[in-house]
């Protein structure tokens, strides 16, 4: 039996129709992902599920005492509230004891008085006699790996990325039997995301999602559903299984198109061969035919519009980067990077939020002055700027048609054709009633796609993307990258979509944290193979360094690494077995039930930069040991 069942549901906005008598079921434990392009209603049939927009047909059935949490693809928590309130705003005992525990804790930690003594102690003991503890562990754990440490600031300090994470922590942490999320691993970035997955995938829930991340979508899901022209399709399998089926499906619907085509040629030439006839056979033929020219004319395959425009010459000199330093106080970003730019090049940049990835950008197109070092940049480049912003605001009230226009009307493509601006559009699935709606009515990815076509008028040679793959549909996704793989000019892109970053990356900037930055040269897939293989050794050590080592001491050999070098990577083992040890402290003291709440707090804010030490310092130690070797 279903946990949820959709009959016959269909969905207009104004004369455009959404979705047309679809049906589908969702088994307890089933976990599915939604695909559809952009704008066809994947957010508006999620909304419905979620209870918050009425079908004009059709109905949603939940089995009886079913509760749903929902993560909607724009956030609407309450600037007024507290990161806890917001977290924690479920009405079950279990949840009100750990929220009541954490405010506890925190008045007692800001002023010790008699009164907060003794309702922490109270609290605890609601938490004992509940066996909330386990709970409380989760609920740090997931908090943790989210990096939201400051639970008392209010909702209005935090960024647009943070408030996303707050709200899919807070799905997360609810005891809904039906999670549905809607792009839950926007503004993550990959450690966060490969966590992300790990959880779903073992969680006892049943799940629906909308993903562009097929990496994501292949370990988290089991089943697909794609909306496509009103109808919902039902795949059962990982995403090569999805994409053999949906050619399979596309090439019949080409098939049986072209047969309706050439039985509407030979009903045109009866048509203009015929007499004016009275005779009621005569009549139904005709009758039919304009049934048959409608569905000739109105279910054409779409020709899928590839991104094509033109990229302005670029010179020997590219871009070349000497000994950059760039820091915010306290904190910093590059210390003595250096980068020379070649013709063709396709870089990514990874590393977790907030380290620094947009202000290398920011540096090498001139919005930001570097500290030391000098960035020189050839006369014939031209670049093209994605960033995370997108367009402003300022574009709301205004029609789409309009706002690209204004940067141009003729659009030179790659073959040297020049198309108007209407035109341009509609290759890339503006239509033209699409073209004349007002930029705010546009859903998420119908405003990114345009932001991307508006930095592809430019003609640019070197291309610099930021977080390009966010709120884009899996179409589009394939789309860009096929343009950027042919793309002949340079690129530079940041993204946390691992599928995306191993077809298009010749290597990466890894971003390590105290303003270094690593050139990988390999994919994403590369370096998280490069990663395994350090921790696999770190383990070794580790293994080995408890035994006592029977061998002969080695030489050293003056040909691998200096002595500087050796003394390094002798303070790192030490420093590795150190923070490993406090580690293990953290996790125990985060499985304590009466741990002391003043240094839970600053557990929690020490744990994620103790492991970023231990990635750091555990990086080098592999490549002074693969020097050794």
């Amino acid at each position: 039996m279903n946990l949820l069942s959709v009959e016959n549901l269909s969905k207009s906005y104004g004369e455009r129709l959404l979705f047309d008598k679809v049906s589908f079921g969702l088994e307890k434990g089933q976990k599915t992902a939604l695909v559809a392009k952009n704008g066809t209603g994947k957010s508006t049939l999620l909304n419905i599920l979620a209870g918050l927009d009425l079908p004009d047909e059709g109905r949603v059935i939940l089995r009886k005492d079913t509760r749903i949490a929902y993560l909607p693809q724009a956030n609407e928590a309450g600037a007024g509230d507290s990161v806890l309130d917001f977290l924690l705003d479920s009405n079950t005992p279990l949840i009100a004891a750990v929220r009541e525990y954490t405010r506890c804790t925190e008045a007692f930690r800001l002023q010790a008085t008699e009164a907060n003594r003794q309702a922490m102690e109270r609290s605890w003991e609601t938490m004992d006699r509940l066996q909330a503890w386990n709970a409380e562990n989760e609920i740090r754990e997931v908090l943790s790996r989210f990096r939201i440490t400051d639970l008392f600031a209010p909702l209005s300090r935090l960024s647009g990325g943070e408030r996303k994470k707050a709200a899919l922590a807070k799905t997360l942490l609810s005891d809904a039997e039906l999670w549905i999320l809607d792009e839950p691993t926007n503004h993550l970035d990959i450690q966060m995301i490969e966590w992300l997955e790990a959880f779903l995938a073992a969680a006892d829930k049943t799940l629906l999602l909308v993903t562009h991340d097929r990496f994501f979508l292949d370990k988290v899901c089991d089943d697909i559903l794609e909306l496509d022209q009103t109808k919902m399709y039902k795949y059962k399998g990982d995403y090569a299984y999805f994409l053999e089926k949906k050619a399979e499906r596309a090439a019949n619907r080409e098939a049986e198109w072209e047969r309706y085509r050439q039985w509407y040629r030979q009903e045109l030439k009866w048509i203009h061969a015929s007499v004016q006839a009275r005779g009621t056979k005569a009549k139904a033929r005709k009758d039919h035919f304009e049934k048959l020219k409608d569905r000739v004319m109105v279910e054409r395959p779409e020709d899928e519009a590839a991104f094509s425009v033109q990229a302005g010459r670029i010179g020997n000199k590219i871009l070349e980067v000497h000994n950059v330093d760039f820091s915010y106080p306290g904190k910093p970003v590059l210390k003595d990077f250096s980068y020379t730019f070649k013709r063709g090049e396709r870089c990514g940049v990874v590393g977790p939020n907030g380290c620094g990835k947009s202000t290398l950008l920011r540096l090498l197109l001139g919005e930001l002055r570097q500290q030391a070092g000098k960035i020189s940049v050839g006369e014939t480049v031209v670049f093209g700027y994605y960033s995370q912003d997108g367009l402003p605001e300022t574009y709301n009230g205004r029609r789409v048609i309009d706002i690209v226009k204004e940067k141009s009307e003729w659009v030179r493509m790659a073959d040297g054709h020049e198309w108007s601006a209407s035109h341009f559009l509609s290759r890339f699935g503006f239509a033209y009633d699409t073209q004349y709606t007002f930029y705010e009515d546009l859903s998420g990815g119908q405003k990114r796609k345009l932001y991307l076509l508006m930095v592809l008028m430019r003609n640019p040679n070197f291309l610099v993307l930021d977080e390009p793959t966010n709120d884009f549909d899996i179409d589009t996704m394939n789309l860009l990258e096929d343009f950027l793989l042919h793309f002949p000019g340079c690129l530079l892109v940041v993204s946390h979509d691992r599928w995306f970053m191993d077809k298009i990356a010749d290597h990466l900037f890894v971003f390590q944290g105290d303003g270094k930055v690593k050139d990988f040269y390999g994919n994403y897939s590369d370096y998280k193979a490069y990663r395994q293989q350090l921790e696999k050794g770190m383990q070794q050590l580790r293994k080995e360094s408890a035994i006592p080592a029977a061998k002969p001491e080695r030489k050293p050999d003056p040909k691998c690494l200096t002595y500087k070098e050796r003394k390094e990577m002798e303070s790192l083992e030490a420093d590795i077995e150190a923070l490993e040890e406090e580690k293990k402290q953290l996790d125990a003291l985060f499985a304590a039930p009466d741990g002391d709440a003043e240094r839970l707090n600053e557990a929690l804010g020490r744990y994620p930069v103790l492991q970023g030490l231990l990635d750091e310092k555990s990086l080098r130690w592999l490549e002074l040991s693969e020097k050794e070797a």
